[in-house]
């Protein structure tokens, strides 16, 4: 089994996975509640009552969510339906393994550009963020290109590597966009100093508790070129990180 082909059919799996082990995620997309008893859409009206049912649509729509986040790749959903239709009904497969693959193939390759592209792109805006902020007042730049603004300063300590520490935060994109955020959640986060991105270790070990920073992360020090949630490849984050205690 080629690895593209691997990654689309366990989403089934880690769907259940996830589902049952995972807190949510501020990045992760939204269900609206509906009808208590059956829900409308593309196919139709289905009975969604017993725990089976709404177990096996929540599977369905996560799976849906996850190939749907993915740049590049288009589905035909009635394709998608066939298959999944055959392979629960033990019916021979309507195309042959080799088949299988090579589209799999190639649909990992036309991903693999979609993100080429678009990490390329965002690395060259990120850049020009990243060089036109340094010169506005009150920024401050580390030799690793941090970049950080004290919107408070608190008169605590200053978090170790070993320390666990609580904080507050709101993270941005350039253009505004909330990825991720604990004040919106209504609650402050635990972790420990070094699980966290570059930017991130480097800037609590800069701050003492109290102090309330605005960080500029270039793309080096947070994601890279890599994808997470709603945070494209090479994109520059905002964040404004309150620090509330160490743990």
């Amino acid at each position: 089994m080629t690895p593209a082909r691997f990654r689309l059919s366990v989403l089934l799996a880690a769907t259940l996975g996830l589902a049952a082990c995972s807190k949510p995620s501020p990045d992760a997309a939204k269900v609206q509640p509906g009808p208590p008893s059956s829900a409308a859409g593309s196919s139709g009206t289905v009975t969604l009552e017993t725990v089976e049912q709404r177990a096996s649509y929540g599977i369905g729509y996560d799976v849906g969510m996850n190939v749907a986040a993915r740049s590049g790749l288009e589905v035909d959903q009635k394709a998608l339906t066939a298959g999944l239709a055959d392979a629960f009904s033990r019916t021979e497969s309507r195309i042959t393994q080799a088949e299988m693959q090579q589209a799999f193939a190639t649909l990992q390759e036309r991903m693999s550009q979609v993100t080429a592209a678009a990490a390329e792109t965002n690395l060259k805006a990120s850049t020009a963020f990243m060089e036109a902020n340094k010169s506005k007042a009150g920024i401050q730049t580390t030799a690793s290109g941090l970049q950080y603004e004290i919107i408070s300063s608190g008169s605590g300590a200053k978090p170790a590597p070993n320390n666990t520490v609580e904080v507050h935060y709101h993270g941005t994109l350039v253009d505004g966009t909330v990825f991720d955020s604990s004040v919106q959640r209504g609650e402050t986060i635990e972790f420990p100093v070094t699980r966290v991105i570059p930017g991130w270790v480097e800037a609590l070990q800069l701050m003492s508790v109290g102090d309330k920073w605005r960080l500029f992360i270039p793309p080096a020090l947070g994601y890279g070129a890599n994808a997470a949630g709603k945070i494209p490849p090479n994109s520059a984050l905002i964040f404004e990180v309150d620090l509330i205690g160490i743990k």
